[in-house]
Formats: structure tokens, C-alpha cells, sequence
């Protein structure tokens, strides 16, 4: 079992969890809370939290699947018999039916504020939710950039057609603007940097090759945060008893001093075993080519040990969208199990004092 850094849980985790978390219609109940996007505004800590939903009242002997409908606009729900010789229910998360995969939930993302970072008023009400052909089976785990006075959201986007990342943005998390799509299918673990380098945006990326291939975390770079190209191999897998299966990007990088140089230090997620167990480690990235990796964890900064970490509806999962990083402080908000919303506390020091060849 690898160790990680003395990390600090908050205790009152978890700080968010479904049942505080009102649902966005009445047929419809809350089962999820997670993966928060988190930034600071105007004083506060902001998240953008995944709020999954499943239809509520099933019958005994019946299965559902929540599904946009971009042609009426509307949310619909699909039903079909449990049991049945064409369905299969075999995986908690999606139905196959009717020769294709459904999820039987749907996410959207809704703010939520706080002056302390732990106790958070969650709005009533979704901030984005489906509204797109490329957006039926929901729209999931935000992360935020703010860059001149602007804050950009990168979501996934879940559909028929795959798994893409979507762009929005808000000045005030008050009205949103989408911009569509900016990475297609199936890609995901969008991190897009908060300042422009040598006149690019700069944003990691997780293409999901089948067949040959692995999950890797590559760059990109664009002139308009629409458009990019440039696309270089950062880091991929390695073995280990924490990272050996897949990696994929985590928060917001942040920029950090090291031996008198300015670097960025990303944090990101590794996965190993059977089942599949999440955790966290950290990047540190050069400081004018954030494509090349100077250092890397030698061990997980966070790995789930926690009750609410180990058990739920996905079992063994630590995974961030959102940090919050003040001097030595940094501020790691999480989804646990991929059902409830925690937060940790590590010092800045002791992540890079943590860190090992690339």
C-alpha cells in the first residue's frame, strides 16, 4: 500500500453531500454531489459542484435512464424492464438497451459559495445543465479559469456521439455564455492554464484512445482558447502501486517558486488496481513550456482512506477538479466516491519536497 503526504481532511467532511443538495425537478432525486470546480471570488470560495440525478419512484421490476432531448429541449425519462433479455444492468452506472449504452443518472453543475471554504450555500437551481445534442447524457466535473477579469468553465460533455469538453464562461457566475466545443471525443481532464504563455493559452488535455494507445495527459495550445493545436505528450502511466493503469489531469495549475524559478505545479489523478482505486499526485511543469515535466510525485499527495473515501458509489476514489492554493496552504476540494464532496488541507512545501524524477 503507498503512503502519501500527511494530508489534513477537513472534519466535517464530507462538507457537501446529496441531501443538502436540493434536486432541479421534482421527479428527480439527487445521488451525487462531486468533482467541484473551485475558485476564489470576490472574497469567497466558489465551486461549481456535479450534481447527479436518477429518477425517483421506480417500480421494484424497472429500470430508467434521464435523457436530454436536444430536438424538444426537454428532459425525458427512459424506462425499460429490469431483467428483460436485452437489458443489461450488470454496472450500477449505465443501462445497455436498445443496442447502445444510457446513464442512469444525469449531472449538471450548480454553484456554490462560502467565506470559510467549509460550510457553502448551494444555489436551488442548476447553473449549466443539458442544452446541447452533445450534451444528452449530461454535463460533468467543471473546472475554472479565471483570466482577465473573466472566469472560463471547460466541462465534459456527455453524449451518443462521446465523451468531448465544452467551454463556457461567466463574469460572475450570476449568467454563463457557452462557446461549444473545444475538444471532441472522446477527450477529457481539460485544464486550461491561467495566463497566457509567450502569447498562447495553454490547457492539458486527456485524449481516450481504444484499441492502441493509453490515457495520457497531453498539452495544447490555442490563440483564442477555441482552437487548438500543437498537441505534445506530457506524461503517461508509469509503474507503480498508485499510477500504473491510467492518468488524467486534476485541477487548475498554479504557478509556484522553486530554486528561484517560476514553474507550475498541476495536480492530477493516477489509477492502479482491480478495482480501480483513485488518487492524487502532482506535477511540476517548466515555467515558459509547461509540456515538459520537471518533477513528478513519488508517491500519492492524497489516496483514499477515509470512510466517505472508500464507500459509496464508487468505492476507492479521490478526485479533484479544484484547488485553492494560498502561500503554503494549499486547499484541495474532492469528489469521495464519486458521491460526496470533501476538501483537504497539504502544505505547498511539502508536495515539492515530495517530488521525484519526471
Amino acid at each position: 500500500m503507498p503512503t502519501s503526504l500527511p494530508a489534513v481532511r477537513a472534519p466535517e467532511n464530507p462538507i457537501i453531500t446529496p441531501a443538502m443538495v436540493a434536486p432541479s425537478r421534482p421527479d428527480l432525486e439527487v445521488v451525487g454531489v462531486f468533482n467541484p470546480a473551485a475558485v476564489r471570488h470576490e472574497g469567497d470560495i466558489v465551486l461549481l459542484l456535479r450534481v447527479a440525478e436518477a429518477p425517483r419512484g421506480l417500480d421494484a421490476g424497472e429500470v430508467a435512464a434521464p435523457v436530454y432531448d436536444s430536438d424538444s429541449g426537454r428532459l425525458e425519462v427512459r424506462r425499460w424492464e429490469r431483467g428483460a433479455p436485452d437489458v443489461d444492468t450488470s454496472d450500477p452506472r449505465v443501462i445497455v438497451a436498445d443496442g447502445r449504452a444510457w446513464l442512469t443518472s444525469i449531472s449538471h453543475l450548480r454553484v456554490a459559495r462560502s467565506v470559510d471554504g467549509i460550510q457553502f450555500d448551494i444555489e436551488p437551481t442548476p447553473a449549466l445543465s443539458a442544452a446541447t445534442r452533445y450534451e444528452t447524457f449530461g454535463v460533468e466535473d467543471a473546472r475554472i479559469t479565471p483570466i482577465d477579469g473573466t472566469y472560463w468553465v471547460n466541462y465534459t460533455s456527455v453524449s451518443p456521439h462521446g465523451i468531448a469538453t465544452a467551454l463556457a464562461s461567466t463574469p460572475d457566475f450570476a449568467s454563463f455564455e457557452r462557446h461549444g466545443i473545444i475538444f471532441p471525443p472522446n477527450n477529457r481532464d481539460v485544464t486550461i492554464f491561467p495566463e497566457r504563455i509567450d502569447g498562447h493559452y495553454i490547457a492539458l488535455h486527456r485524449p481516450m484512445p481504444a484499441g492502441v494507445g493509453e490515457p495520457a495527459i497531453w498539452s495544447a495550445s490555442s490563440i483564442d482558447l477555441l482552437a487548438w493545436g500543437d498537441h505534445r505528450l506530457v506524461a503517461t502511466a508509469r509503474p507503480s502501486d498508485w499510477e500504473d493503469t491510467k492518468i488524467g489531469g486534476g485541477a487548475v495549475p498554479f504557478r509556484v517558486r522553486v530554486d528561484g524559478q517560476d514553474a507550475w505545479l498541476a495536480v492530477y489523478h493516477g489509477v492502479s488496481g482491480s478495482p480501480h482505486v483513485y488518487s492524487l499526485g502532482a506535477l511540476l511543469l517548466d515555467g515558459d513550456d509547461p509540456s515538459r515535466v520537471i518533477a513528478r510525485s513519488r508517491e500519492p499527495i492524497l489516496r483514499p482512506e477515509a470512510p466517505y473515501e472508500q464507500n459509496g458509489f464508487f468505492g476507492g476514489v479521490v478526485f479533484t477538479c479544484g484547488v485553492v492554493a494560498d502561500g503554503d496552504r494549499v486547499r484541495i476540494y474532492y469528489g469521495a466516491a464519486d458521491g460526496v464532496t470533501a476538501v483537504a488541507e497539504l502544505s505547498l512545501a511539502e508536495i515539492l519536497a515530495g517530488l521525484g524524477e519526471p
